[in-house]
């Protein structure tokens, strides 16, 4: 559904906050279409909370010690590395500059940050596994930096990377870059999720439908949902000031999961690759900004 200027919307035209409802029903005599009165509606009706200038900046900040802290991960990935060591470099590096990594306990989460390797396609745990010639490893940083939320996450190679390896991370990586690409004001979360579908079962893998992306800012985990899977024009109708993750986790086999015993890690069914790739991203008026920005 688009956003559609106040002075042509008729009474029983979808509401162009995005509810679904007819506009008389909905938002008529209610506002008059400013940044304001959108964050109100988009609060009551969805619980969604629209972030102001200083909430981006300020994830704006939180982001950049994400990036910088997986510029870190990312020289010591390499085979031997055990991933505990990850985590130790990720904790360490997070309270020296003053952050706090969000994974630490919640929900009964034993360590700082995720790092999921191979068939795990996502909340693995980080222990004694060592890294081996050939792997994959995705790394999920959650950091909490003067009250803000930032969430990013990468897969790296490890050493030299087989054909399966390749195809999977090159998959999820575009994946993200063209979900990323569906972002602006008028859109829905829909086409995200569409565009992100299309492209992933074109090339022969599948998108996981359990996790999806999320509202982050001013907590871990807020709304609105945004599956990585749908269809054109479904969803929330996105407008300037949402902040949210878009990160398809994309399996080279089939989309099914089961979750281990640590009632965390979750890994394939049927036991293929599975890559990832994050960023938080703010609605703009004419677009979307990363706040978490790094090249794919």
């Amino acid at each position: 559904m688009k956003i559609m200027n106040k002075s042509k919307v008729g009474r029983n035209d979808p509401c162009p906050c995005g509810s679904g409802l007819k506009y008389k029903k909905c938002c008529l005599g209610k506002d008059d279409g400013s940044t304001e009165d959108k964050r109100t509606a988009y609060a009551r009706k969805y619980k969604v909370r629209l972030k102001d200038e200083k909430a981006v900046e300020g994830i704006r900040i939180a982001g950049r010690l994400v990036l910088e802290t997986l510029d870190l991960v990312e020289a010591v990935i390499h085979p031997g590395t055990v991933t505990d060591v990850i985590n130790t470099l990720v904790h360490e590096h997070t309270v020296k500059k003053g952050g706090i990594p969000a994974p630490l306990n919640y929900r009964g989460f034993p360590k700082s940050v995720c790092v999921s390797v191979n068939e795990v396609i996502c909340h693995g745990i980080p222990g004694e596994r060592e890294l081996r010639e050939g792997d994959i490893v995705n790394v999920d940083i959650t950091t909490i930096l003067d009250g803000y939320f930032a969430d990013a996450n990468k897969t790296f190679f490890v050493g030299s990377p087989g054909p399966d390896a390749r195809k999977i991370v090159n998959v999820a990586r575009e994946c993200l870059r063209l979900g990323r690409e569906k972002v602006r004001p008028g859109n829905t979360i829909g086409d995200i999720g569409f565009a992100i579908q299309q492209y992933a079962e074109g090339q022969g893998c599948s998108v996981v439908r359990e996790f999806v992306g999320h509202g982050v800012g001013f907590e871990f985990h807020e709304s609105p949902q945004v599956p990585h899977f749908g269809r054109k024009g479904d969803g929330l109708t996105l407008v300037p000031g949402m902040v949210f993750t878009i990160e398809p986790m994309i399996n080279l086999g089939e989309r099914y999961l089961r979750v281990l015993d640590d009632d965390w890690t979750a890994v394939t069914r049927d036991g293929s690759l599975s890559a990832q790739f994050e960023q938080t991203i703010l609605v703009t008026d004419d677009g979307y900004e990363s706040l978490t920005p790094y090249d794919l």
